[in-house]
């Protein structure tokens, strides 16, 4: 198995001196050289062909010896020093001081195609920021990630990738509620990929100590390799490397909003300097359509990270981001007009999506109306966002009186509607048959447009959990069944239209279906 190797973080930034694995507070150095814990009997549950083959390995490379022993942690590329990287981050609001990769290992970086991709072992054991944890990650978790990551790239979601899902052979131990319920699982670990891995966090680190030198150094380094468009480093290029991670920032939440994803842990260290959807802990997808749902039980009370509060708390983070960034500028007012600017955008790119959403291709002033009107009636009754919107394609011109019927199958108690209920919703229909005539597609266009907008298929919780369970029993059809799903959510295939359906109402309170824990 050869693999084009190229290192530049661990080569052009400063390493810790120290190179015991013990957990400490680290300065002055971007990471901290680090072995992966080799696991008892790593077996292979599934791999990617599709990201071997972007890092240059063919299908023979991933069924190999070789294949396993490097990307489970066994063994260590030849001329390469594994790390774990230095950040620090704001958490649920609140400042946490120094963080890290706790349980995640960085192998190496490969060129191939001309493209940079870092690479990453998840659950490989712990490193000097592992703080009270062991580093490793359990097999429910696990599938969780490497499913999700590869599902939003299919969607056409700005995301890390996932190359490898391994069982380490090792149990782990994990309270999955936080309620003192401790219980063993089995191990695994996923092998992550990425351009680069480097987080809001890691700026705020050197920021927060006053250690200009080295915040200097990052921001000139992750100009260099992932954003040289923007020139050679200098003030005037330290603002418009902002201005890009804010665009790409609202960019991907913008397509977070338009199928239903909600993060779960928008901590300043989970936010990619990239603007990609980075660390799959406890996320979900929107069953019934509710801003103000969260699917992560730490997050219970106060609901920082619901739905509807993604918009926001992209910014806010952007704002921490402005504020370590700033001693290399020192001038407030170019950071301000960017953040103004990103709210500006978001009302205008939120309206564009939700315009093609609804098939609509002209701007219309009316649409915002139409717009806030279909949100009051989503929220009449428990509706289902994913099969409301692609339901809705199916609708006919100048025909509203059958609207209700066309997306029926989208709520989720139809013989409880009342007339009440059912007069809104028609009166909405009416506008939207209105707005629609302004249109000059078909019908038939429109449901091709809206279609290419609207996934099909989304990873439900409950799908994760039905493929947790049996591979839990050493079955392991689900996650290829899942995956090879999930790599065309939006084409029809009607071999797969069980999944075309609401959460099954088992599924409403079980864990791992409605809500989760960070330890996911």
């Amino acid at each position: 198995m050869k693999l084009n190797i190229e290192d530049t973080f661990t080569r052009e930034l400063p390493s810790d001196a120290n190179i015991e694995n013990s957990r400490r507070q680290v300065f002055e150095a971007m990471h901290s050289y680090v072995k992966p814990k080799v696991p008892s009997d790593p077996k292979l549950i599934h791999a990617s062909l599709e990201m071997a083959k972007a890092i240059g390995l063919g299908e023979k490379d991933s069924k190999s010896q070789d294949f396993l022993n490097i990307f489970s942690g066994s063994e260590i590329y030849p001329e390469t020093q594994p790390y774990a990287m230095a950040y620090a981050g704001h958490q649920f609001g609140n400042w946490a001081g120094q963080l890290g990769d706790g349980r995640a290992i960085n192998l190496f970086e490969v060129v191939h195609d001309q493209k940079r991709w870092a690479l990453q072992l998840k659950g490989a054991g712990e490193t000097p920021y592992s703080r009270q944890g062991d580093g490793l990650a359990v097999l429910r978790s696990s599938i969780r990630e490497y499913l999700c990551s590869e599902a939003m790239f299919h969607l056409g979601i700005p995301t890390t990738r996932a190359l490898s899902l391994m069982l380490s052979g090792d149990d782990v131990l994990r309270d999955m509620l936080y309620d003192g319920n401790a219980a063993y699982e089995k191990g695994a670990i996923v092998c992550r990929v990425a351009p680069t891995f480097i987080r809001f966090g890691n700026f705020e680190l050197f920021a927060a100590r006053q250690d200009y030198k080295n915040l200097k150094r990052l921001v000139d380094y992750t100009i260099k390799y992932f954003y040289p468009e923007l020139g050679e480093p200098s003030k005037a290029t330290y603002i418009k490397l902002f201005g890009e991670v804010a665009n790409r920032t609202l960019d991907m939440i913008i397509h977070w909003q338009r199928v239903g994803f909600v993060h779960g842990v928008m901590n300043t260290d989970n936010m990619s300097i990239l603007g990609l959807t980075i660390d799959y802990g406890p996320y979900g997808w929107l069953e019934g359509f509710d801003f103000g749902w969260t699917p992560n039980t730490t997050d219970r009370q106060n609901k920082r990270y619901r739905y509807g509060n993604q918009p926001n708390i992209g910014l806010w983070n952007l704002l921490q981001l402005a504020n370590a960034l700033y001693p290399l500028v020192e001038e407030a007012e170019p950071f301000e007009s960017i953040l103004k600017q990103y709210q500006t955008d978001f009302e205008t790119k939120s309206l564009e999506m939700m315009r093609s959403k609804l098939g609509l291709m002209i701007e219309d002033k009316s649409d915002v109306h139409l717009i806030k009107d279909l949100e009051d009636c989503l929220l009449l009754s428990e509706t289902d966002m994913t099969l409301f919107f692609r339901l809705l394609s199916n609708y006919l011109r100048g025909d509203e009186e059958r609207g209700l019927k066309t997306i029926n199958e989208a709520f989720y108690n139809p013989t409880e509607i009342s007339d009440a209920t059912a007069e809104q919703w028609k009166v909405w229909f009416k506008s939207y048959d209105q707005r629609l005539q302004k249109e000059q597609l078909t019908d038939q266009e429109r449901r091709a447009y809206m279609n290419r907008v609207n996934p099909k298929y989304v990873l439900r919780n409950y799908m994760a959990q039905l493929a947790i369970d049996e591979a839990d029993k050493g079955n392991y059809h689900l996650i290829d069944e899942l995956f090879g799903l999930f790599k065309k959510p939006y084409d029809e295939q009607p071999e797969f239209q069980k999944w075309f359906a609401k959460r099954p109402e088992w599924a409403r309170h079980k864990v791992g279906c409605s809500m989760l824990s960070c330890s996911s």
